[in-house]
């Protein structure tokens, strides 16, 4: 599978990677899936200290047993437990993160993270001190390379020339074109876009055309997201629809990896498959032409 330079690190990953908070709480499970993702060459692993309070850095800490060497390993911070765990607050000071980083090391079974993220943030936040904190956990040699996980333009801009973030985490499909604005400004920065809900919750498949669901995504209703689907299927030519969704942001040089979620072994195999194809400058401007090339209107300058 193609590596991709996460910005102007040393952090090299495949440009199909494992989005993990879809694992489940079934741990034999949840390692089999990680184990399927290397053996078909995915050498990026994306987790969170939120997702299921802990336990999926735990799952992912245990498949990673002999075989650490074998991926960059990320995961985020930023959201904290309430004391009975049913829910989180916000929480970017550095001595949370410091906490934090040593918690997430302990789960995760390893000495360093190779990449540590911001896992959201709003511009009211204490940028700078945070910056500075993953600059001395990088000093520490706890983390490797650290970067933010937000789609708030402002936010966006700031930690782009405030820091020295290599990666932006962003949600970008072709049901979700937001990202497309900022894209030649975070390429020209040297920051890497990582994608995640490439697939857009599923929707960008044939699964539209037999479901009954009535919920739509974002700002498409159902009716238009089976019309975009059909000119997915126009332009397949024999290509599984998933594939073509899959890689769609991947067109873009800012965007290092995409990191789809799995919940079956069956969905790591699927995923993989889509390093085979590749789509052609008009193919691209076709699917452009049939979807929408929104903005995010809030949170900006």
């Amino acid at each position: 599978m193609k590596s991709n330079q996460i910005g102007t690190s040393d952090l090299h990953v495949s440009e199909i990677g494992l989005g993990c908070m879809s694992l489940g709480e079934n741990e034999s499970e949840a390692i089999k899936i990680i184990h399927k993702a290397l053996d078909d060459g995915v050498t990026f692993i994306d987790t969170a200290d939120l997702y299921d309070f802990g336990k999926n850095e735990e799952f992912v800490g245990k498949a990673l047993k002999g075989r650490r060497d074998q991926c960059i390993l990320a995961t985020k911070v930023g959201n904290r437990w309430d004391n009975v765990k049913d829910g989180w607050e916000w929480d970017p000071s550095s001595d949370y993160i410091k906490r934090a980083v040593k918690d997430s090391l302990t789960r995760l079974k390893t000495d360093y993270i190779d990449l540590y993220q911001l896992h959201g943030g709003t511009i009211d936040d204490p940028i700078d001190e945070i910056a500075d904190t993953f600059e001395q956990l990088k000093k520490e040699g706890l983390i490797r390379e650290y970067g933010i996980s937000s789609i708030r333009p402002n936010v966006i801009k700031e930690y782009l020339t405030r820091s020295n973030i290599v990666s932006i985490m962003m949600q970008y499909s072709l049901l979700d074109r937001r990202p497309e604005e900022w894209l030649d400004l975070i390429n020209d920065a040297g920051v890497s876009v990582i994608a995640r809900g490439p697939l857009a919750k599923g929707n960008l498949s044939e699964r539209v055309f037999s479901s009954h669901t009535e919920k739509g995504f974002l700002d498409y209703s159902p009716q238009e997201i089976k019309r975009v689907v059909t000119n997915m299927k126009e332009i397949a030519n024999d290509r599984a629809l998933s594939h073509i969704a899959l890689r769609y942001p991947l067109h873009h040089p800012a965007v290092a990896s995409i990191i789809p979620g799995a919940s079956k072994i069956e969905q790591v195999r699927s995923n993989t498959e889509a390093s085979t194809i590749s789509l052609t400058d008009d193919e691209i401007h076709l699917l452009q032409q049939s979807t929408k090339n929104d903005h995010y209107n809030k949170h900006r300058d």
